[in-house]
């Protein structure tokens, strides 16, 4: 299959648009690391690929902690291999007027969504480049590229990361290594759903939002895992510093 032997690592993992992303990887010939700070959902989650014939294994990521980053990428290489496919998932964020927020928010926000990207990105990039080869694809947002009312800390962040993810893709390009975002729109995972119902908005808030999409409809992570599955194939091996909104046309531009 396409990513046989190609050892994908994915942030995050364990639930939402990580879990698609880790069973899409897998369904595409990719032994799989489901890394997540929840223990019992990343394991879950790796149980499920490997009953259903896949290769993966579940470990403990903090991407806010340097040594938890460490010590996941050492487990990864000293047990399945080098890491062929980075997928930068793990986020958070909670829905607040700007001027809500504090500094002790701010840090979690962008430690979460940015510099943990940073973090694993740091330790896995030397190798793909030392091998010529490899996948970095960073989940952004699409609030990152045209902002979001109550995000603008979490829109800043991913907005970052985009800009990350341009400059790494011209890095690395001459060494084998590609770079590419993926920016999901609104996206029906446990995060969303629990950003709305601290927000008070209702289950008729989301469905006004899905009437505002051409399709008609939210995201599922499928959706998204789907653009991943695409930028970790040696089918888009001639692609870097791309982003890649999946929104059902809410956004086309920006």
């Amino acid at each position: 299959m396409a990513g046989a032997d190609r050892v994908a690592f994915v942030s995050g993992g364990g639930r939402g648009i990580g879990r698609s992303i880790c069973h899409a990887l897998s369904r595409n010939g990719h032994p799989v690391v489901v890394a997540d700070l929840r223990w019992e959902l990343a394991e879950e989650t790796a149980s499920a690929i490997t009953g259903a014939g896949g290769t993966a294994e579940a470990i403990m990521l903090d991407v806010t902690e340097a040594a938890s980053v460490r010590a996941a990428v050492e487990k990864t290489e000293g047990g399945l291999g080098p890491i062929d496919v980075l997928v930068n998932n793990a986020g958070w964020d909670s829905m607040r007027p700007f001027l809500d927020t504090d500094e002790e928010f701010w840090d979690r926000i962008i430690d979460v969504n940015f510099k943990g990207a940073l973090r694993l990105t740091h330790l896995v990039l030397p190798g793909m480049l030392d091998r010529g080869s490899g996948r970095l694809i960073n989940i952004a947002s699409d609030a990152g590229r045209i902002g979001s009312a109550q995000q603008a800390v979490y829109s800043g962040a991913k907005g970052g990361l985009i800009a990350f993810t341009k400059t790494i893709a011209r890095e690395a390009a001459r060494r084998g290594v590609t770079a590419n975002a993926v920016c999901p729109g609104i996206t029906r995972t446990p995060l969303v759903d629990e950003m709305y119902a601290d927000a008070g908005d209702s289950e008729a808030t989301m469905a006004k939002l899905a009437r505002l999409a051409p399709m008609r409809r939210l995201g599922e992570p499928d959706d998204v895992a789907a653009a991943v599955v695409f930028f970790a194939s040696t089918a888009a091996g001639y692609i870097t510093g791309q982003t890649l909104s999946v929104s059902g046309g809410l956004s086309m531009a920006g």
